[in-house]
């Protein structure tokens, strides 16, 4: 755990870790009464590992980034009120009152593993650039990534070298998709994906007929029916309808909207913000104290 600050602005920060989609809180001082180290609309940004800019230090700023990563290790996502008494809580000699308020985001929860990046891929990797999910990107070629794709926030490319390993390192829960140029290395991946229970979904594109061979292999090769199950082939085609149009994009269209239908799971947190007797207080009164 980080305890000094960071040289990059709380602002910069902010617009990096939520392009990036880092959990991260941003803490703001949203009110102060008597003698405080800084002013209201101070304010600092924590993640599980750093800290940008500076709420004055001293007790109360430690205690904050406590509570801010206590947020983040809990998952206790939204905004919440911290009330410091400087002289008492705080311990600190200027003996004022401040509130804090803590904003804590969750950064980017959703995982999209892609093996291939041939003309489908690249199109899923463009159409998810707005999206709120990490990309996986893997293939076997030396040259797949143009360099304009290692400019994409939340993408990560890699080498697909060994169809095991490069699945097993995956985050828990991904959604996988199966597209490249080789249909021994797509029968590799999916044997590998199959075998592990923490995968979340495994789409292949391809043909009725490939998924029919990919079928008789997988049985012959001992995979149960429960197994074989997991897998979608083709990938896209929404409400079992399958797409005229086979061009790239088309193809592409249909696989994130595939996607937002498979990873649209509700919260389990409901956040209804800040108590509405505590807000009156904050606007109208003395700043709120611990009881």
């Amino acid at each position: 755990m980080s305890s000094s600050q960071n040289p990059e602005s709380w602002h910069a920060a902010l617009h990096r870790l939520q392009r990036d989609g880092i959990p991260h809180v941003l803490a703001t001082q949203v009110t102060s009464a008597g003698s405080t180290p800084r002013e209201p609309g101070a304010r600092m940004v924590i993640t599980d590992d750093d800290i940008f800019d500076t709420l004055g230090g001293g007790t109360f700023e430690w205690q904050t980034i406590t509570a801010a990563r206590a947020c983040l290790t809990e998952k206790r996502y939204g905004i919440s009120l911290e009330a410091f008494s400087l002289g008492g809580r705080s311990g600190q000699c200027c003996g004022g009152f401040v509130n804090i308020l803590l904003e804590a985001f969750p950064g980017t929860t959703t995982h999209i593993a892609i093996f291939g990046a041939g003309h489908v891929g690249q199109q899923i990797v463009k159409l998810s650039a707005p999206l709120p999910w990490q990309l996986h990107w893997h293939d076997s070629r030396s040259d797949a990534f143009a360099e304009q794709y290692h400019q994409q926030p939340r993408l990560s490319c890699y080498s697909l070298k060994d169809a095991q390993q490069s699945v097993a390192a995956l985050p828990a829960d991904s959604h996988a998709l199966v597209l490249t140029h080789n249909h021994d290395e797509d029968y590799a991946l999916i044997k590998a994906l199959i075998a592990q229970d923490n995968i979340a979904s495994i789409g292949l594109i391809g043909s009725d007929s490939k998924w029919a061979s990919f079928e008789g292999r997988l049985k012959r090769d001992g995979y149960s029916a429960g197994q074989i199950a997991r897998v979608r082939c083709p990938i896209g085609r929404i409400h079992a309808t399958k797409l005229s149009n086979k061009t790239p994009y088309a193809i592409a269209l249909t696989v994130v909207a595939e996607l937002l239908w498979l990873t649209d799971t509700p919260s389990s947190q409901e956040n209804r913000g800040l108590d509405s007797q505590v807000v009156r207080t904050l606007m109208t009164d003395s700043p709120t104290t611990p009881s």
